[in-house]
């Protein structure tokens, strides 16, 4: 039996960090459409950012997820410490997608295949990083921290949660492209927006087992009880 190599969980927190936002910067340039995750936070930036220069989609990102965070903290009647971690995770995602977005302007998006090629390029590595963040202990960003507390508390499937979520999220998109461009004017989600929602999941899972066929994740620091739920509600 071939023996697998060491993949220390704090790398794959880094590293799946990157992909993601490597991922949504490349899907972005392509102008196919955003995952209907980040689709709200792209909408804000493209619509503030024509009043102030300086108001990134790295920042719409964690504004937006700031906001979301007191939304859960309200609908949950609780806060943990581990919730203002998940706040730092999204900060530290909106500067990596902030460079991201800089490294992407600087590719030519002149044809159809290209743009096509972007845009699949970037679904993969948001699936990959998705995947590796599901295997660290390190708290993940605000979104999948709002759709696993919800269905915790509530007792709820997390799938029938995140489906929810994702659902509300695009709708949310849909309304903001009407109200800040006009009707018949897409900005965000457009067809890859719908494509992502059907197989995500799937590359997901595929990715998973792709990364455990030949990875073992363990902790490289002992650092998990910092980030375990056990502060007061």
């Amino acid at each position: 039996m071939r023996k697998k190599l060491t993949f220390y969980t704090e790398l794959a927190y880094i590293i799946g960090l990157v992909c993601i936002a490597m991922g949504a910067a490349f899907m972005a340039r392509s102008d196919f459409g955003v995952s209907m995750v980040v689709a709200p936070a792209y909408l804000l930036h493209l619509k503030v950012s024509q009043y102030l220069p300086f108001f990134t989609f790295g920042m719409a990102e964690y504004t937006l997820q700031a906001v979301l965070l007191l939304v859960m903290i309200v609908l949950l009647r609780r806060f943990r410490l581990s919730y203002l971690f998940s706040f730092v995770t999204a900060v530290l995602y909106g500067f990596i997608l902030d460079g991201c977005v800089l490294i992407a302007s600087l590719i030519p998006d002149t044809t159809f295949l290209w743009k096509l090629g972007l845009f699949l390029v970037g679904e993969v590595l948001c699936t990959a990083g998705v995947s590796l963040i599901f295997h660290t202990y390190i708290a993940p960003e605000v979104y999948e921290l709002f759709v696993k507390e919800v269905a915790d508390k509530f007792h709820f499937e997390i799938h029938h949660v995140k489906t929810v979520y994702d659902c509300t999220s695009c709708a949310i998109a849909v309304l903001m492209s009407f109200l800040f461009f006009g009707f018949g004017h897409f900005e965000g989600v457009k067809w890859g927006t719908i494509i992502v929602a059907l197989v995500n999941g799937t590359i997901i899972g595929w990715m998973t087992k792709l990364f455990e066929h030949f990875f073992t994740f363990r902790d490289g620091l002992k650092l998990r009880r910092y980030f375990e739920d056990n502060s007061a509600s």
